[in-house]
């Protein structure tokens, strides 16, 4: 059955000046690939404006020095309150009237503020009337003491340290004249955290009002020393 065998296609050799031929043409077009891509345009960035980003650390503004206090009011010493119970040398054998309704001592005279042999009235040793330096009363020497009207508006927090996150305080002093305003003029800061807060107590102190202080049923100037606090809500 497969006696008969089948003859196979000859196989040609490939001849030697084809494969040069080829090898030429190969060699021709990768040579204009090149070239065109060599001269292909680019596009060059050279004369695009350029943005910098410039990242500035924010600092806090400086801490002031203490400020130096120019000038304090000062007063003369207190007399209010300094009475010392003596017991008598002499013994009476004649028991005295009693008065049940009389309190035997005023209590207000033992406070142990001002000179002794004061009292609470401000007399000095029972002889000599207060006397209030330049005609201005300290805390201890009226009757009723400077009271701020109730939704008087404080200081502004300066906008600079709120955003800083800045807290302080200031102990200001000035004098309460007998309208109950504050006169700027005679404003100290005796105690100050940062020269800004001090300004805006000064600032603040033109718009507020107080209750004037009594002695002796009217109304007197009176030195106040008040603290402001100055507090970020976080």
């Amino acid at each position: 059955m497969f006696n008969t065998l089948l003859e196979s296609r000859a196989v040609h050799a490939r001849r030697a000046g084809g494969s040069l031929l080829s090898l030429m043409i190969h060699a021709t077009l990768i040579t204009g690939a090149v070239i065109v891509t060599a001269n292909a345009n680019v596009t060059s960035t050279a004369d695009e404006p350029v943005t910098e980003i410039h990242f500035v650390p924010r600092t806090p503004p400086p801490i002031a020095p203490p400020v130096k206090i120019d000038h304090v009011f000062t007063a003369a010493p207190m007399a209010k309150g300094f009475q010392k119970l003596v017991a008598p040398i002499d013994i009476p054998d004649v028991l005295p009237t009693i008065d049940l309704s009389k309190l035997p001592t005023n209590i207000d005279d033992f406070s142990g503020r001002g000179r002794p042999g004061g009292t609470f009235t401000g007399i000095d040793a029972g002889t000599n009337a207060l006397v209030p330096t330049n005609g201005i009363y300290t805390a201890m020497q009226v009757e009723k003491v400077v009271v701020p009207v109730p939704g008087t508006v404080g200081p502004t927090y300066p906008d600079m340290l709120r955003t800083a996150g800045i807290d302080g305080t200031v102990l200001a002093q000035f004098v309460v004249d007998t309208l109950g305003r504050a006169d700027v003029a005679t404003f100290v800061a005796l105690h100050s955290d940062h020269t800004l807060f001090s300004a805006a107590v000064r600032t603040s102190l033109g718009r507020m009002r107080f209750f004037p202080a009594e002695y002796g049923g009217r109304k007197v100037p009176q030195l106040v020393q008040q603290s402001f606090q100055f507090t970020v809500r976080r």
